[in-house]
């Protein structure tokens, strides 16, 4: 966690300072820093959802209590597991995909062949990857269920609930087979952008790489549902989304909070995209050296 919030704190920091001092070994320092404060994240949070889909080590009291098993350190080596890495390197991998579409949209020349050339290789890491994971989740990874019939209008109380642990977490899409289009738009867009950087086109791999996005979090989401943070300790323990929702106050206030302000957060949004629509060009850098290189 420290680690992401320290990479978080660099990027913004990194940003203005890159520019301060005519120097390449200046700069390259600080993209360097940008590079890891946003790498960091993007592995950490894939490594957080490994995690979760394993069952986390955890279990509530009969004063829900929560109690995390290990020592402090124990804790942290053991959240890097194998399974939990491979998950990483899908995230790391996935977002750098999507970044290189951007940039070969938003750039031109060498920097917009470079990153089509980079796009390319990590989106073929995405789908081999993302492949595996599905694999292993089929056939190493167990997975949760609900007994009985679900109460979604009960008290908030993940111990009222009988959980099980089963052979495997694809079992849900044999409850629900239509949640299987999430995985096929995770494979079939991320292919396709793969496709598109190979070609050279540049808004339809965007959009495909979107579309990529999209399902693979989807799929994690629609497979695990209901729930959110399983308990390998305690199944009853396991934390869905009934037992995680606030109050019908706390939900009121919170719609009323987006109401206002979600369409000045989309208006900003619009404002921005217009001033910074169309091409960054060779020119357009080397006439402000002093803020965009």
């Amino acid at each position: 966690m420290f680690a992401v919030l320290a990479a978080l704190i660099l990027r913004p920091v990194a940003f203005k300072y890159r520019s301060k001092r005519d120097s390449a070994g200046w700069r390259s320092a600080w993209d360097w820093a940008l590079f890891v404060g946003g790498a960091v994240p993007a592995l950490i949070f894939g490594v957080a959802v490994g995690n979760v889909l394993q069952g986390v080590p955890f279990e509530l009291t009969p004063d829900l209590f929560s109690r995390y098993e290990g020592a402090y350190y124990a804790k942290f080596i053991g959240l890097l597991n194998p399974f939990a890495l491979l998950a990483g390197v899908v995230s790391l991998t996935m977002l750098l995909t999507h970044g290189a579409a951007w940039l070969s949209f938003k750039a031109e020349g060498v920097v917009a062949e470079r990153a089509r050339r980079i796009g390319t290789v990590t989106g073929l890491a995405t789908l081999a990857t993302y492949i595996l994971a599905g694999v292993w989740l089929a056939f190493g990874i167990e997975g949760y269920r609900i007994l009985g019939e679900v109460v979604t209008d009960g008290p908030s109380n993940p111990l009222y609930s009988q959980v099980e642990r089963t052979a495997t977490w694809l079992s849900a899409y044999g409850e629900r087979p239509w949640i299987a289009i999430a995985p096929v738009l995770a494979i079939a867009g991320m292919a396709l952008t793969v496709l598109g950087m190979m070609k050279g086109r540049e808004l339809s791999t965007l959009l495909f790489s979107k579309l990529a996005i999209f399902g693979a979090i989807s799929s994690v989401g629609l497979t695990m549902f209901p729930f959110i943070l399983p308990s390998s300790l305690d199944p009853r323990s396991s934390l869905t989304v009934w037992d995680s929702s606030s109050s019908h106050q706390t939900l009121f206030i919170m719609l009323v909070v987006t109401a206002i302000f979600m369409p000045l957060i989309l208006a900003y949004t619009a404002w921005v995209y217009k001033v910074l629509w169309g091409k960054v060009t060779e020119a357009d850098v080397t006439a402000n050296t002093e803020t965009v290189y």
